[in-house]
This record gives C-alpha cells, sequence and structure tokens, in this order.
C-alpha cells in the first residue's frame, strides 16, 4: 500500500511541476522581409520566418522556430526566444563542411495593428576576432480576402 500512495504522489508532483501557464504573450509569427550588412558579406537581403513554437511557449515566454532564406534560395534554421518585445536569434550556418554559429538580439516594434518590425544586431565567431552585423526586419503585409458588400440576389417566388 505505501508503493503504491508513494508511486501515486511522484506521479502527481511530476505533472504539476510540468505543468505550464498558457502562452499569454505576442505572437510575433510571419514573414519578414530583412535588409543586413556585415562586414564579410557587405550588403544583403534576406527573408526570415518566425513560427511560435506552442508546445514550448509560456506566460509571455515565446519560443520560435525560424527559417532564414537568401536571395540565392540557401536556407539557415534556427530558434528565437522572445520574452515581452526582447528576442534572441540563434542559427547554425552550414556550408559543406563549414560549421559557423550566429547569435543575435532584438527588439520588436510594432508598426501597425497586426505587423511588426525589429533590428537583429548579431555576432558570428571565428578565429580572427569574429563578424558583427545587423539586419532591419519589416514583417510582410498579409493578404487579406475582399469579402464583397453585396448582398446575393434574391429569387423570385412566383
Amino acid at each position: 500500500m505505501v508503493k503504491i500512495f508513494l508511486a501515486a504522489s511522484l506521479l502527481c508532483c511530476t505533472l504539476a511541476a510540468q505543468a505550464k501557464p498558457a502562452f499569454t504573450g505576442t505572437n510575433f509569427s510571419g514573414l519578414y522581409d530583412c535588409k543586413g550588412s556585415n562586414e564579410l558579406v557587405g550588403s544583403y537581403q534576406v527573408t526570415v520566418k518566425l513560427k511560435l513554437n506552442r508546445i514550448s511557449s509560456y506566460a509571455k515566454f515565446g519560443a520560435y522556430d525560424m527559417i532564414t532564406e537568401t536571395d540565392n534560395s540557401v536556407t539557415y534554421r534556427g530558434q528565437a526566444v522572445a520574452n515581452g518585445n526582447r528576442l534572441a536569434l540563434s542559427y547554425k550556418l552550414t556550408e559543406g563542411k563549414y560549421v559557423e554559429y550566429t547569435t543575435g538580439i532584438a527588439e520588436m516594434k510594432r508598426i501597425s495593428k497586426n505587423r511588426w518590425s525589429f533590428r537583429n544586431l548579431y555576432y558570428e565567431p571565428d578565429d580572427s576576432g569574429g563578424n558583427y552585423g545587423e539586419e532591419d526586419c519589416v514583417m510582410q503585409a498579409t493578404s487579406v480576402a475582399k469579402t464583397s458588400s453585396k448582398s446575393p440576389k434574391s429569387i423570385k417566388k412566383s
């Protein structure tokens, strides 16, 4: 009987420890057009897709899956976390056997009711002091289907 009680108590404590409050933060998911610059590449443009990971997000803490695509269709995957309007970004850049990590920090700014922008200040380490850069990113406007304000034609009864 004592073993059953201990097992039930352990299970209840484990479930209670895993329960997280629901996500109440702002969802920054969307496609962002970014213009950036660093010493290694110079000026460039990329598209960043942020997608909220609902399972890992809770309270005001948002966890995001992130995909960045360059002009020449190279794709980099990473993660971002948001605490309020502050965002931390991390990428693993790979090209053949070469691997490079990038870490960035940004603050989200509202530009309209449903759109956001951010400036990502980032660092890429290397053997000679690293590479610093910045990107200014603006959420793409979403296409909203316009509904007709005209009512359907009435059917005449005979």
